[in-house]
């Protein structure tokens, strides 16, 4: 009633191709994690011999999962490859099903087909050293061959998902999913640069870095998108510490790699694969996991610049709100080219492959790196469902957030509290601490709110006139003809509670004065009236403000330091969702 291709095992296991045998599924065993994820090894039957070699690839495994490969199932291979693993001291062969239909499900057939015996003691007798069929050795990985036309010749390919370092001889056919910028590094043993693309086929996914001669010769050449040929690269263990993609090795491009584009066919290759997962499992994960998640844009912070510690460097930030169906908020940093180019507005959805999972100050939070893939408004089934939820009720749902992020309105952290409150809870005595205000400003002390600072970027001491068109910087220990206008403003706010002196420098105290520390000291020097308008302008105008609260101690005396570290427009909005869920706690409604 149900045919098999009997034999079919014993020739693939010696190499030679079999086309879309028929095999019977006899059972699955889920292996012990890796560091490329979940794998499974199946027991799998030609009617005459049973194989328990035979590995499904990861981007399958979800036919396990949702229980269509049962046990008896009768299925049609229409792809796999053979690769080489060590096992007990010998080379081992082992199947890896690429595309795989179900004929007949198990619950159908419901019994194993024939009396099939263990292949594996007959194909573990031929030693690693033999030669194979002449087709092909065993020290090449034995695909099912695929073969593809190219512009020059024919090339026949192995699937990503068959690599191994104990190969040497293999050509891949896959798409450049993403492509770094090229990075410089400087040390005690030289100096060089590199970039680093993320590989796909069919079968699965590879992370490949390319040095010094390699990065000139295929930077330019090689297109985020396009299909190419690649063989006679390295490859070795990945580093999981910088690498997050589902293979246990990497690749690395040689002086003897070549590349060759493909501008044929390649449909069959995906142009991108995603796991997504809820925001709220955001909150589940380790420090420096990595996740795929698809959300809506609730809010976007300012550009922000920043100085690195390290490199000294001006770096560039923006933290962008996330919200999905779970009705969570997550903080997602953006970095470089990215952050100053992203557009928040409009509420797009962004699908991101890759972030990496950050803790701060007792939340958790998302942020970007190189290797990260970001797609805005994608044209998937995902995408399309969060928008429609998003525009019937996500959008005046008030979201848990996980980063410690109130509203979603900028970089604003920390618990939202009043100024009586923050007293109340003498936050600040034991250590630096941060809460939230809506307040408004009560009074600018004009005295010394503009001062002329050092032109070095890593450096924003007060200059010294030296009375000679000079101007000194005790901290550099350099004179300098020129300067540059920073921004020192103290602020008198308040709430209806009480009120709180605070101290905002240069960027936020320019987000509240709506002019640049530079502009703000050419109007002093030139028209000192509309200098002046400018302050008068900033009083009495609310914002949603980010305080840092410390106690320092000044000539033995010890004073609460208040500092503005966020300042951003007051969301009337989002401020009345707070309101209405603080009258919800204190008389004692649940969220309707």
């Amino acid at each position: 009633m149900y045919s098999l291709t009997e034999g079919a095992l014993d020739k693939i296991m010696n190499g030679i191709d079999v086309e879309k045998p028929i095999l019977q599924i006899l059972g699955h065993k889920k292996l012990a994690s890796s560091s490329s994820g979940e794998r499974y090894r199946l027991l799998v039957s030609d009617g005459k011999r049973i194989n328990s070699f035979t590995m499904l690839a990861t981007q399958l495994n979800s036919m396990i999962t949702d229980n269509i490969l049962t046990e008896f199932s009768i299925c049609q291979i229409n792809r796999y490859a053979i690769s080489m693993v060590h096992n007990a001291g010998k080379q081992k062969r082992v199947m890896v099903i690429l595309n795989i239909d179900v004929k007949v499900r198990g619950n159908e057939v419901g019994h194993k087909i024939g009396n099939p015996t263990n292949a594996e003691s007959e194909s573990d007798s031929t030693p690693a050293s033999a030669p194979a069929p002449p087709q092909q050795r065993s020290d090449v990985l034995m695909p099912k061959q695929n073969t593809h036309q190219s512009s020059t010749s024919d090339i026949s390919t192995t699937p990503i998902v068959a690599l191994s370092p104990y190969q040497n001889r293999w050509v891949i056919k896959a798409r450049v999913l993403s492509k770094s910028d090229i990075r410089t590094w400087s040390n005690s043993r030289g100096e060089g640069k590199l970039f680093s693309m993320d590989l796909v086929d069919e079968s699965g996914e590879i992370r490949c870095t390319a040095f010094r001669d390699q990065c000139d010769k295929f930077y330019d050449m090689l297109e985020v998108g396009k299909v190419y040929y690649i063989s006679r690269a390295t490859l070795k263990t990945a580093n999981k510490q910088f690498n997050h993609l589902k293979n246990d090795y990497e690749m690395t491009l040689t002086g003897d790699t070549e590349i060759i584009p493909c501008h044929d066919g390649g449909n069959e290759i995906p142009t991108l694969q995603f796991n997504f997962q809820p925001i709220s499992d955001v909150e589940t994960k380790e420090k420096n996991e990595y996740i795929d998640v698809i959300a809506i844009v609730k809010s976007c912070a300012d550009l922000q610049l920043l100085t690195s510690r390290n490199t000294g460097r001006e770096m560039k930030k923006r933290d962008i709100f996330l919200v999905d169906q779970s009705s969570t908020m997550v903080c997602f940093t953006l970095w470089g080219k990215e952050a100053e180019e992203f557009d928040g507005s409009n509420n797009p959805v962004i699908a991101v492959k890759g972030a990496r999972v950050g803790e701060f100050n007792g939340g958790k939070n998302l942020s970007s790196l190189s290797s990260t893939v970001i797609q805005i408004n994608p044209d998937i089934p995902e995408a399309h469902r969060l928008h429609g939820w998003f525009n019937a009720t996500g959008h005046n749902e008030e979201a848990k957030s996980i980063s410690r992020t109130f509203g979603g309105g900028g970089n604003i952290s920390g618990p939202w509290l009043t100024f009586k409150e923050a007293r109340e809870m003498e936050l600040g005595f034991k250590g630096p601490e941060m809460y939230m205000v809506k307040a408004t400003i009560n009074m600018i002390r004009i005295e010394n709110a503009v001062y002329k600072s050092c032109p070095s970027e890593s450096c924003k001491k007060k200059l010294i006139d030296q009375a000679n068109d000079m101007y000194r910087c005790e901290k550099c220990d350099k004179e300098y003809p020129n300067y540059r206008y920073r921004l020192l403003a103290s602020l008198s706010l308040a709430d209806w509670t009480d009120n709180q002196w605070a101290t905002a420098f240069s960027e936020e105290a320019e987000k509240i004065l709506g002019i640049t520390a530079q502009e703000l000291g050419e109007l002093q020097e030139n028209d000192n009236d509309a200098y002046l308008e400018k302050f008068a302008d900033a009083t009495f105008k609310s914002f949603l403000f980010k305080i840092r609260v410390k106690l320092e101690t000044f000539s033995d005396e010890n004073r609460l330091k208040a500092t503005c570290v966020a300042v951003n427009p007051l969301d009337y909005k989002l401020y009345n969702n707070h309101l209405i869920t603080q009258i919800k706690e204190l008389a004692g409604i649940g969220k309707v």
